[in-house]
Parts: C-alpha cells; structure tokens; sequence
C-alpha cells in the first residue's frame, strides 16, 4: 500500500517540461474532461475550496498548462480548457493510469475466480472502511 501511495504522489513531467504534482494533475484531468468548467464547478468535483482551486490554477497558469477565458454565459466567471501542453499531460496521464491497469489485470490472470472474488471484496470493504475512518 505505502508503495502505491507513493508512486501516486510523485511528481512527474507528463511529456512536459514541467513537474506536475499529484493535485495540479488531477485537476488537469478534470478541466480535460470538463472543458469550460470554472473554479466553484472544480471545487465541487474535487471536494475542495474554491482557494484551494485557485492557488492551483495559478500554478497551472505559469507553468502553461491552461488558457481561461471569460464565460460566455457569465461574464464574472472564467471558462477554462488546456492548452497544448496541459493536453499532453493529460495524455500521458491517462496512459500510466492504462499501464498501470494493465500492470494489474496481468497479475490477477492467473487467480482463480476465487481469489478474484475475495480481493474484490476484500477492496470493496476497505474502501468503506476508509470513507467511515475519513468521516470521524
């Protein structure tokens, strides 16, 4: 687990020229798959404060990962989207999550059926387990 959590955490490029912390790629992929989200909408799917947000996006601004634009709806609130550069972190993000699914279907093809049921339920109750361990 400690591993797991590790590799999550460190920092990469991304095929960029710049270090992407766990946070900045995360809310990378959100913005990908929310083109034209704004700040209150990127705190919301990430559970976090709109300053939060935005001390991101300032990160993520200087480093050229994504362009924002006044809403046309709104014109109080910016749209955002990325920019070439931000679309290659997504790119490359997307294929270590890929390899690492595969990394894990390989190891689980030989286990029986059994073994499957029991790590997916094994999984399942840790998971549970954790949302009640972060609520207290």
């Amino acid at each position: 687990m400690n591993q797991l959590f590790e590799v999550d955490k460190k920092t990469r490029t991304y095929g960029t020229d710049k270090q992407l912390y766990e946070a900045e790629i995360h809310m990378i992929k959100s913005i990908k798959e929310n083109e034209g989200i704004h700040v209150t909408g990127l705190a919301e799917i990430l559970e976090v404060t709109k300053g939060a947000v935005s001390q991101i996006l300032i990160k993520l601004d200087r480093k050229g990962m994504l362009i924002k634009d006044k809403d046309i709806n709104n014109q109080s609130r910016l749209a955002l989207k990325l920019t070439p550069k931000g679309e290659t972190a997504y790119i490359h993000h997307e294929k270590l999550h890929q390899e690492f699914d595969e990394l894990v279907n390989g190891v689980l093809k030989n286990a029986s059926k059994e073994e499957q049921a029991f790590l997916q339920s094994f999984l399942i109750s840790l998971e549970t387990g954790i949302d009640d361990f972060q609520r207290e």
